[in-house]
């Protein structure tokens, strides 16, 4: 049954390959699902119902990405955006986290719209070869960055922005014991390589970490206060529209330039396989649109799907082991707690690493199509979002071809798309 709906050897790969590399992505994702309640708790959600909320529309839209597209990525509630969402839109300017729900819903129907009208797959089809090869070194970039900061190897600073961490902290120590774990094991051929360095770390945390075991079953809470609880009155006539359009622009390039990254990482984006991309868009757009009636801020493609590519990862059932183990994290939330940032981020360090990789293919003699490259990738770490990397990569492209009088050489949808970007710097905001 398993080989009839993910065409395992197909793709050259089994079921513990999946299994292993579907547990891999959740583990460096679970996050999410204390994370995100925390963030829009901050809004006046409760938190409880949206740790359920959280958890549903990750298994739902997982499991759609899983049945649908047969891709091994996972989807939830996007970083970024739900800050966005509460600490812009609720605190900042003032609306109910009713009516930004109206927002996100309004925004997911625009998602679904250009996704089946094919509006979506002409702006991918028009991203040059050298921006498609950034988008998946500037998420390595970002995936490092993120890694650096969870472990606390990286941290804030006025002066400097990021400076040096405090290395002798037991969280640092044991994160760079399970990267060279990790490392080790890849490089001897074991399989769950990654999986091994988390479950290490976490084992560590117990003992040196401070980590504290909780338990293992708790009942999930009720989704009632935010189920239907969207304003989209509201969202429609109270000046939200400028809200819906940023939105809609970070969802679309965000979730299209994590899909293409991960998917061109795991060897899918390849004549043949294309087809299947189509459907993925689909399933990250449906997503947006179901997690905003639930009680969620935006939902995006996760980037964190990287790692259960590297641990081999290739089918549907990846996505579809994310699925059942983000429903089965409603009933074992302690459980899933226990694994530390700091367990994760040597798996998404690693991944960054070895995606830095598909900077060998860019074609350095020409400045026109490297710079642009390096634009894309450089601006989304240094402004923490993969939409604003995208945004500059596209501006810049446009920008330098048209100086260099090489307009012939540039899509019609680059253009387009570089002008969305510049009216949404210059009239919506960054």
């Amino acid at each position: 049954m398993l080989e009839r709906l993910f065409k395992l050897k197909e793709h050259d790969t089994n079921v513990r390959t999946e299994l292993i590399a579907g547990l891999t992505t959740f583990l460096t994702m679970a996050y999410i699902i204390f994370v995100n309640p925390a963030i829009l708790g901050d809004a006046g959600m409760p938190k409880d119902s949206v740790f359920v909320a959280t958890c549903l529309i990750a298994a739902l839209g997982t499991a759609v990405m899983a049945l649908y597209a047969n891709y091994p990525i996972a989807l939830a509630p996007g970083m970024g955006l739900n800050a966005y969402f509460a600490y812009a839109v609720v605190l900042h300017m003032g609306f109910t986290w009713q009516a930004a729900l109206g927002a996100v819903f309004i925004s997911g129907c625009l998602f679904l719209v250009v996704t089946l009208t094919g509006i979506r797959s002409l702006i991918i089809n028009g991203i040059p070869q050298s921006l498609r090869m950034a988008i998946t070194v500037g998420i390595g970039l970002f995936l490092s960055l993120i890694a650096l900061k969870s472990a606390g190897i990286v941290t804030g600073n006025e002066a400097t922005l990021v400076t040096l961490g405090d290395l002798h902290q037991p969280s640092v120590v044991l994160a760079v014991i399970g990267f060279l774990i990790m490392v080790a094991l890849d490089r001897m051929r074991v399989r769950g390589a990654i999986l091994i360095g988390i479950i290490a770390v976490t084992i560590l945390s117990f003992i040196f970490g401070g980590n504290e075991f909780r338990g293992i079953f708790s009942a999930p809470p009720s989704i009632e206060p935010t189920l239907f609880k969207l304003d989209i009155h509201t969202a429609l006539t109270k000046g939200l529209l400028n809200v819906v359009l940023v939105f809609f622009l970070v969802e679309l390039f965000d979730a299209t330039g994590t899909l293409m990254g991960v998917a061109r990482r795991a060897g899918l984006l390849v004549p043949g396989k294309m087809d299947r991309l189509n459907k993925s868009l689909f399933a990250d757009s449906a997503a947006i649109f179901a997690g905003s009636l639930l009680g969620t801020s935006s939902t995006t493609a996760y980037v964190e799907s990287a790692s259960g590519v590297q641990a081999g990862g290739r089918t549907g059932l990846t996505a579809m082991t994310v699925s059942v183990l983000f429903l089965a994290a409603l009933f074992i939330a302690p459980l899933a707690g226990a694994v530390p940032a700091y367990a994760t981020a040597p798996a998404l360090f690693f991944v960054g690493c070895l995606m830095m990789r598909d900077l060998t293919e860019l074609d350095w003699g020409e400045s026109t199509e490297v710079i642009p490259a390096a634009v894309t990738a450089l601006m989304m770490p240094f402004t923490y979002s993969i939409a604003n990397g995208l945004a500059f990569g596209f501006i810049s492209y446009a920008a330098i071809k048209l100086f260099t009088g090489r307009v012939r050489e540039v899509h019609w949808m680059v253009w387009l798309i570089a002008l969305v970007f510049l009216f949404k710097f210059f009239y919506v905001g960054g």
